[in-house]
């Protein structure tokens, strides 16, 4: 079997390629850092995370990019509205940068408590103000963009198929047809987009730039064509983001980057589909949304709602409630409880055969579309399945955790403290190369002395781990 994933431009499954061969370039669109991330955010990254580590575990190298916005993001999403960084920074009696900084350092935490792994290459919005501004006068060059009421805005009439991600006819966008949807008389076409504003529109915008068309800062959709462009080249595999980032974000940022280049420019779009709540779209304009701090707070560990978010397809919309969550935090810890006790008892010879069974099963979920819960039961298969031994098993939970990332083989380590588990490791280390250096007899005596410590080493293939006895 080889990966298939849904892609959205094409909405079908397709067999992936990628355009090198054994590498992924992948764009995912980032957070605008004006507030805390909600879970809902938070779903769209750990579903994103999942897919890197598929693509990782499959085989392939991996480049990926996120941006950061801290400029240019307008609460409404049509170039309506104040730019959500200035509404932050009036909120908190603080700089628009002081926001941006605070903020970008909370999501990585939020990320890090999920083990969603941090991009290869991360890039603020303010830090590509150059490349923004080549981007957009090429537009106007090639007769793509034109200038208005001070604005520099995209024409969408000059392309065959604007809508290309969506089901949109021409006549749903009118105004009022769709919330957020704001007549702006600047321009040509109702769905044109801004490339850049000047400060003939927002006179309050604290972030602003000399450019060719006046003292300004650019629109928000530009921002990820031009950083994916500069990290990642005229060709891109696969771009993320949330399903709401179809219309008008992703269908703008296909729009204007093919007109720059003059060719195809990305193969294939992965959307995550919402996280809902019983009323509805979780969202933070309502005013009160769910936070990882909050469920920290009510006594639930982050990776419980990893799990939670794992349970379904990333192209189902998901419905939160505390009960939901009750019930993947109890089967989470249902799970690492019996991962513990099998380590309490870790013996027999590493099978072959069965390891690769069950990797060839894990493979199978994942190139299924990225089937997490499929996985997920390949966990469950091994955990059951009598005729392998303990050994084997825990290899395989190790294997597949590293896609899954649940910490599975890890709850014991939150019992140390730094000092002990920095102790243990150095004496892993030791044990290492003791055997490196044949020398077993030295071996055996630090296996031993941590024996006597409590502390029992468990070795795979991986490498040597340990639980607290």
């Amino acid at each position: 079997m080889s990966l298939k994933l849904y892609n959205t431009q094409t909405r079908t499954i397709e067999e992936f390629k990628s355009n090198i061969p054994g590498e992924v370039k992948m764009y995912t669109c980032g957070p605008t850092v004006y507030h805390f991330a909600h879970i809902g955010n938070l779903r769209t990254y750990v579903m994103e995370d999942v897919l890197e580590k598929s693509l990782t575990y499959l085989g392939y190298k991996v480049n990926r990019v996120m941006n950061i916005t801290d400029v240019g993001h307008l609460s409404g999403d049509s170039d309506t509205g104040e730019d959500k960084m200035l509404a932050g920074a009036i909120r908190e009696h603080k700089s628009v940068m002081e926001i941006a900084e605070f903020y970008t350092n909370a999501f990585k935490k939020d990320c890090e408590r999920l083990n969603v792994t941090w991009p290869q290459t991360v890039v603020p919005a303010t830090s590509c103000i150059d490349d923004y501004i080549k981007f957009v006068q090429s537009l106007l060059e090639k007769g793509f963009a034109y200038i208005a009421g001070g604005n520099v805005y995209f024409d969408v009439s000059k392309l065959k198929d604007y809508y290309t991600l969506t089901n949109h006819q021409a006549d749903e966008m009118v105004v009022g047809a769709r919330e957020g949807v704001e007549e702006d008389f600047n321009k040509r076409n109702q769905n044109d987009f801004a490339l850049w504003f000047t400060k003939s529109k927002f006179e309050s915008q604290e972030l602003k730039w000399q450019s060719p068309w006046g003292l300004g800062y650019p629109g928000w959709h530009i921002e990820c064509s031009a950083i994916s462009l500069k990290y990642l080249g005229e060709y891109l595999d696969i771009h993320c983001g949330g399903v709401d980032n179809i219309f008008p974000h992703h269908t703008n940022e296909i729009a204007q980057t093919e007109s720059y280049l003059g060719h195809k420019w990305c193969n294939y779009w992965f959307h995550i589909q919402h996280l809902n709540t019983e009323g509805g779209k979780m969202s933070k304009s309502k005013g009160e949304f769910t936070t990882i701090d909050l469920l920290i707070e009510k006594g639930y560990n982050p990776l419980a709602y990893r799990m939670f978010c794992l349970q379904s397809h990333y192209r189902n919309p998901l419905v939160f409630s505390y009960e939901r969550l009750d019930g993947a935090a109890s089967a989470y810890k249902k799970l690492t409880n019996k991962i513990e006790n099998l380590q309490k008892s870790a013996t027999g010879e590493l099978n072959k055969d069965l390891i690769l069974k069950y990797q060839t099963k894990f493979k199978d979920a994942l190139e299924n579309d990225i089937n997490t819960s499929l996985a997920l039961t390949c966990v469950y298969d091994v955990l059951k399945d009598e005729n392998l031994n303990s050994n084997t098993a825990l290899y395989l939970i190790q294997d597949f955790d590293k896609v899954l990332s649940l910490n599975l083989l890890q709850q014991n380590t939150a019992k140390v403290n730094d000092d002990l588990h920095e102790y243990i490791l150095q004496k892993i280390e030791l044990r290492k190369q003791a055997k490196a250096q044949k020398n077993y007899a030295l071996a055996d005596e630090i296996r031993n002395e941590l024996t006597k410590q409590g502390v029992t080493l468990i070795d795979t293939k991986e490498g040597t781990s340990y639980k607290i006895n």
